[in-house]
């Protein structure tokens, strides 16, 4: 067995993301089906517009929300194997010069569909425990007859069996991809990069500078998941102070916690991933005598700019998002308030966002600080 139980108890990161998107599309769905039963006995025209615009509000939240999440379970998923492949490259080596075919190596990443299972478990049965006050806070302009939630098994099946198998399937098929490496590569642990040709000017780039731009462009999948992090965490917490208005309490902290929630699993995994790669750059510049101050900036500052990039985006979102809610699903909806864009939101939004971000690469940067020149060469 390549790939054991302890292994799947690391990816905590995709557990969570998973069970955030189960959560979030057994409410809607759930509520969708549910709502479908009663439209005969619907008798206001406000109550048509209601169940109408409910209906179309699950498929918007459910496309849109459960979509970027899945999309970033799939980035995760693929992150984890190759890193695995990265760190176990001499015991895939053994394998494969022992005669192990690559199919037969990779079928047994098929564990990892089991951080899926756990994720989705979780998030389908805490969205069941929620469902009852989710119906309520859904009718609470009472324009449309009372119904409880009703069990849909295959609903059921498809949020929590069928993650499990696509994602099983993906981890297996990824693997048999990055296993083509012949076993000597493997073996010496040795790692392929794109590298692009540059045009260089006359004169060559400052070391600091170019370590940066190296750091970056070497893992490029670690960007995506600094700046996902500041967008989660934008759009969501601006969306639940308008949600406030909008909708309710109750939906105004789903949204915001769910947001922390992904924003900080993100930036951790991604500051980890960048520490831990870059252990043997930090012993080096320190044996050159380089300050802690620009080994940290060096390896750490050149992802400042993306988590504000993805801040700024995730701001445009949640207003688009929200715009086109209230104008075009809720629009014939009387009770619904006008929505403009939140500055007050936006401007405490930023001030958290800074102080916990900055505060978070502190931290990082002494734990970069620690690291012993002997202990890292001795790895």
């Amino acid at each position: 067995m390549v790939v054991g139980i302890k292994d799947v108890l690391k990816l905590v990161g995709i557990s969570i993301v998973v069970c955030c998107a189960v959560f979030v599309c057994t409410l809607f769905l759930n509520y969708n089906l549910d709502i479908v039963g009663i439209e005969d006995e619907i008798v206001s025209a406000q109550g048509m517009i209601m169940y109408e615009a409910q209906i179309a509000m699950g498929k918007v939240v459910v496309a849109v929300s459960g979509g970027c999440l899945a999309l970033t379970s799939v980035v995760l998923i693929i992150f984890y194997v190759k890193n695995y492949i990265d760190t176990h490259g001499k015991e895939l080596g053994i394998l494969k010069a022992l005669g192990y075919s690559r199919l037969r190596v990779a079928r047994n990443f098929w564990v990892f569909g089991l951080s899926v299972l756990a994720g989705s478990v979780v998030g389908y049965l805490g969205a069941w425990l929620y469902l009852p006050s989710f119906y309520n806070v859904q009718n609470a302009e009472g324009l449309l007859p009372e119904f409880s939630p009703q069990l849909h098994l295959w609903l059921a099946l498809c949020l929590t069996v069928a993650p499990t198998l696509f994602f099983a399937l993906l981890s297996v098929f990824y693997a048999f991809l990055k296993l083509k490496k012949p076993p000597l590569d493997l073996l010496k642990e040795i790692q392929v990069y794109k590298v692009k040709k540059f045009k260089r000017e006359k004169e060559a780039l400052p070391f600091l500078k170019d370590l940066k731009r190296n750091t970056l462009s070497g893992r490029k999948i670690l960007v995506f998941f600094v700046a996902f992090s500041a967008f989660c965490f934008s759009a969501m917490t601006q969306m639940s102070m308008s949600m406030r208005e909008l909708a309710s309490e109750d939906f105004a902290w789903m949204m915001i916690i769910i947001g922390l929630v992904l924003a900080f699993m993100s930036l951790l995994l991604s500051l980890t991933s960048v520490i831990k790669a870059n252990t043997k750059t930090h012993a080096m510049m320190k044996v050159f005598g380089y300050s802690q101050k620009e080994c940290a900036g060096a390896i750490l500052s050149g992802y400042r700019p993306f988590s504000y990039l993805g801040f700024a985006v995730g701001t445009v979102y949640q207003y688009v998002l929200l715009k086109i809610v209230v104008e075009f699903v809720f629009a014939e909806l009387d009770a619904m308030p006008e929505y403009n864009f939140d500055f007050k939101a936006l401007i405490i939004s930023f001030i958290a966002f800074v102080i916990v971000y900055e505060l978070i690469m502190y931290i990082y940067s002494l734990k970069l600080s620690k690291l012993s020149v002997k202990s890292v060469m001795l790895e």
